[in-house]
């Protein structure tokens, strides 16, 4: 154990050197993590920072083991829930089969959107009554509402001197606590149930879960509702115009695509409308039909019903102690049966649409929100067109941009006129435009919800349509300079400059501030880093780079979309990284085990935490690594096998890499639209020649398309 005030010294390169496990997540002295205590074992049930009994400026920090301390200052909260058993599934269901939903297609589409939503709710009171219950802040984790409501009623049967119904309602509470309780971990199963098997384990580790504040001086629910109305308005809206087109078939959905929607819904979040996910999908086979003749009905007249325009926003926070409504990042929840047809859109009409050339509007540089793209596919380009400009210049820059609450503020009338640009039907491009028109949100914070306020920007971050919708916005963003290059994933935009540019830094830097004012974007210089790449070691000194631009901060390490980056171009900065967090999640996996998961389930979360975090967009950074690198890499991996959270079959890092490698470039090989086959040129020949793995010209090596490149490395080693 170390414990003790270790000031400025940086907490990952302790756990990285000691394989140390820091139980002290809260600050001890302002907001700064002095006081701090490792273990290697599990020594400690809880650890509390308090105001010290003496006189200082630090906290005191109390772990302790056994009973746990009293809480004061108990809160209470009333929560609201619906009882579900069987017998009202089949009550439910039995209902429902004598039961026919009809509309009519000449109503008005408000009108039989009301009809639906009221048979919904009326059945759901019916057979789900909504009940409230009385928690408190000093609840053991097992006492849910169904529990504290059963705890009630005997109580209350008790009271009447009803003791022999007390006596056995009082059992099954016992059993009921029992089997929540005694076993903990040791019945979960990843294989047969995986959410139940995550919510245990978060539940144990429940350092990492999100935390609620309700105790934030100034702060409610109201005032950051206003707080993200100010954000999501636009000073210069302007009403954009609808298309006038006959009827097109093609925008039709049928009754069997609705059933599938309804039929594969997941828990999820529920809307203002409060029809949850499993009301839907347990009555799938009566509702689909008549929630397909809405969907045809909505599409056809280009109007969305009234339930559908407001969001409720639940405020997350971004950092441990937040104190102001900028520290909150706004969680947009739209309805489920909005959010339904919104992903049919897109999946339908857009994504192919962006496939097809268009004269105005770029998507090859874009690899989110489409169908091959992906962190890794990004990596991978920015770091073969950085090697690649290398071998012709002396050093590249490259600029990380940072746009302020990018999906919160996208100007309506700019989105629709790119819109208006894809090959979509005209029936689809005016119910985005109804979609997008008179929206409104409300916030949920503390237990309490605001009034509903007007937003006139914004592409809903929580819907089904505003990714796609951002990546429209960002199609006309391109470098003015040939030989320049943008590369983006969402909002997190990389302009690319070789040396032979560099005097145009400016004016790409002025271009991308210039298209962000247009689409009512704010481009932050404060948050944007510059990293200038050299082609050789000699040149880094700082009279031979170029000046500043912008006063963006030039770095020599970038993190890039959760990989870092260094000067040099090696992955050392990135492993040292992935080991110190990866150390952390050993002491986690040390906590389950003592908790009594079997090993086959703690194998299983070690693959998908610790084995997930090394394999991250592998393909791109891997070839970097050093002879070093992968030692240390192997090192952990012996560790992990030694103490069991892995078997012992588990292959080398460097085996691993390999066949994660070969399982991606397989992925582009086999997808003529793959993002990144624009990078790879079919060979022309009039020879017959033997068949080849790939016919993709080679790309000529130099000192820097090397085999540390992915592309280069999998187009030669499979160039017979």
């Amino acid at each position: 154990m170390l414990a003790g005030d270790f000031n400025s010294l940086d907490n990952d390169d302790i756990v990285s050197r000691c394989a140390l496990m820091s139980i002290v997540d809260q600050p001890s002295r302002g907001n700064s993590y002095l006081d701090r205590i490792y273990v290697s074992g599990l020594s400690y049930a809880s650890v509390r920072v308090v105001t010290p009994a003496v006189k200082s400026d630090h906290k005191a920090v109390i772990a302790y083991s056994g009973p746990q301390l009293p809480t004061y200052n108990k809160r209470r909260e009333r929560r609201f829930f619906r009882k579900r058993s069987p017998a009202q599934h089949a009550l439910f269901l039995e209902h429902l089969s004598q039961m026919t939903i009809e509309l009519t297609d000449d109503a008005d589409v408000q009108a039989n959107f009301d009809d639906m939503y009221a048979i919904m709710k009326s059945l759901l009171d019916r057979f789900y009554p909504e009940r409230q219950i009385t928690v408190t802040s000093t609840d053991p984790h097992f006492v849910t509402p169904t529990v504290k409501a059963m705890l009630r009623r005997k109580n209350r049967l008790m009271r009447a001197g009803r003791t022999d119904e007390a006596g056995a309602l009082a059992r099954h509470v016992r059993t009921v606590i029992v089997r929540q309780n005694s076993s903990w971990l040791r019945n979960v199963n990843t294989r047969k149930c995986a959410h139940d098997a995550w919510k245990k384990v978060r539940e144990v580790t429940g350092g990492r879960m999100r935390r609620e504040h309700h105790d934030v001086d100034g702060i409610t629910a109201q005032v950051l509702n206003d707080h993200y109305a100010n954000i999501s308005t636009d000073q210069q809206y302007q009403e954009s115009k609808l298309k006038q087109t006959a009827m097109d078939r093609r925008s039709d959905i049928s009754d069997f695509e609705v059933f599938m929607m309804l039929d594969s819904l997941k828990a999820t979040a529920t809307g203002l409308d409060d029809i949850p996910a499993w009301f839907l999908r347990l009555g799938a086979p009566v509702f689909a039909a008549p929630i397909a003749q809405l969907f045809n009905q909505s599409i056809k007249a280009g109007i969305v019903p009234s339930q559908w325009k407001t969001a409720i926003i639940t405020p997350v926070a971004k950092v441990k102690q937040p104190a102001q409504p900028s520290d909150f990042r706004p969680i947009s929840v739209t309805p489920v049966l909005s959010r339904m047809l919104e992903r049919f859109i897109v999946k339908s009409f857009i994504y192919p649409a962006i496939q097809l050339p268009n004269s105005e509007l770029f998507f090859d540089d874009q690899y989110a929100f489409r169908p091959t793209g992906s962190t890794t596919a990004a990596l991978v380009a920015i770091l073969h067109t950085v090697n690649n400009m290398l071998s012709s210049n002396p050093y590249v820059r490259v600029f990380a941009l940072d746009f302020s609450k990018a999906f919160d503020t996208v100007r309506h009338s700019t989105l629709m006129e790119k819109l208006s640009e894809l090959s979509i039907p005209d029936q689809i491009y005016n119910w985005i435009h109804n979609w997008l028109s008179n929206r409104t949100h409300s916030t949920k914070f503390a237990k309490e919800v605001s009034k509903v306020s007007a937003v006139t920007a914004s592409i809903i971050q929580g819907s089904g349509l505003g990714p796609a919708a951002y990546l429209v916005t960002a199609a006309d963003l391109r470098p003015i300079r040939a030989g320049n290059r943008i590369v983006k994933y969402a909002d997190d935009t990389y302009l690319i400059v070789p040396e032979a540019n560099s005097s145009y830094s400016n004016d790409e830097l002025n271009n991308i501030q210039t298209w962000a004012s247009r689409n009512n974007l704010n481009l932050n210089y404060n948050k944007s880093k510059e990293i200038v790449f050299c082609a050789s070691v000699s040149r880094r000194s700082s009279d031979q780079l170029p000046p500043l631009c912008q006063n963006v901060e030039r770095v020599d390490k970038l993190t890039v979309l959760g990989i870092t980056i260094n000067a040099r171009l090696t992955a050392t900065d990135h492993v040292s990284g992935l080991l110190s967090s990866c150390s952390s999640l050993l002491y986690m996996l040390r906590i389950l085990r003592s908790h009594g998961i079997s090993d086959m389930s703690l194998r299983d979360v070690f693959r998908a935490t610790v084995m997930a975090k090394i394999t991250y967009c592998s393909p791109a950074w891997s070839g970097y690594c050093t002879a070093a690198d992968l030692g240390r890499l192997d090192g952990f991996l012996r560790r992990c096998r030694r103490l069991g959270y892995c078997e012992q079959s588990q292959p080398s890092t460097a085996q691993l890499f390999s066949d994660i490698d070969d399982t991606f470039f397989s992925r582009i090989m086999s997808n003529s639209q793959h993002i990144l086959q624009q990078f790879l040129h079919d060979r022309t020949t009039t020879y017959s020649l033997r068949s080849r793995y790939h016919s993709k010209v080679l790309i000529n090596k130099t000192s820097h398309l090397n085999n540390s490149d992915f592309l280069i490395r999998l187009l030669y080693k499979y160039s017979y």
